[in-house]
């Protein structure tokens, strides 16, 4: 009986561990209700998710307002780069088995190889993006991690996004209401 009441508590253990709440659908940022910085210029963005039991593909469309008149040239898009949060929009399927998989951006700059990790825990699903680009400053890192959330009804998403970079570290909340 001990040994049936252990087989099904670990059962039980692993199942809870391993199911993750369903992000798919098309999400819509809400400017209103988000918490943007200075840097994060965003017109418009619009997040697409598919999901299955084993991964996640998460694909960005961003629009961004043209820079103003008395600008700094320079890289466009204001201070976090064209593509802003992250690196830029794109498309990346995790692994929701909390391995390491890695891919590969095309930027502006080149390809850059983009390592990428997504865990479940405590409700929330945990996504993070590590790219290593080679700069004028040399070698440089942008460590994206996130937060993910889904509200009791399933309409709306919450991200809380920090990013790493030589600049220091950028967070922000962004909130996307489901189409």
């Amino acid at each position: 009986m001990v040994f049936f009441a252990i087989v099904v508590l670990s059962a039980f253990s692993v199942f809870s561990q391993s199911s993750v709440a369903n992000y798919s659908g098309t999400w819509t940022l809400d400017l209103a209700n988000s918490k943007l910085d200075e840097r994060s210029r965003i017109e418009s963005m619009k997040m697409t998710v598919s999901q299955t039991d084993k991964e996640i593909t998460v694909a960005t469309e961003t629009k961004r307002p043209a820079p103003p008149a008395n600008a700094p040239q320079g890289r466009p898009g204001g201070g976090m780069g064209r593509g802003g949060f992250g690196g830029g929009d794109g498309k990346f399927t995790y692994s929701l088995d909390g391995k390491e998989t890695s891919d590969v951006q095309v930027t502006g700059m080149g390809s850059t190889p983009v390592k990428l990790k997504a865990q479940s825990e405590g409700g929330k699903l945990k996504l993070s993006t590590t790219r290593t680009i080679n700069s004028q400053m040399g070698e440089v890192t942008l460590t994206t991690k996130e937060e993910w959330g889904l509200s009791a009804d399933g309409k709306t998403l919450t991200v809380n996004r920090e990013m790493e970079t030589p600049r220091g570290t950028n967070s922000v909340t962004l909130v996307f209401t489901k189409n």
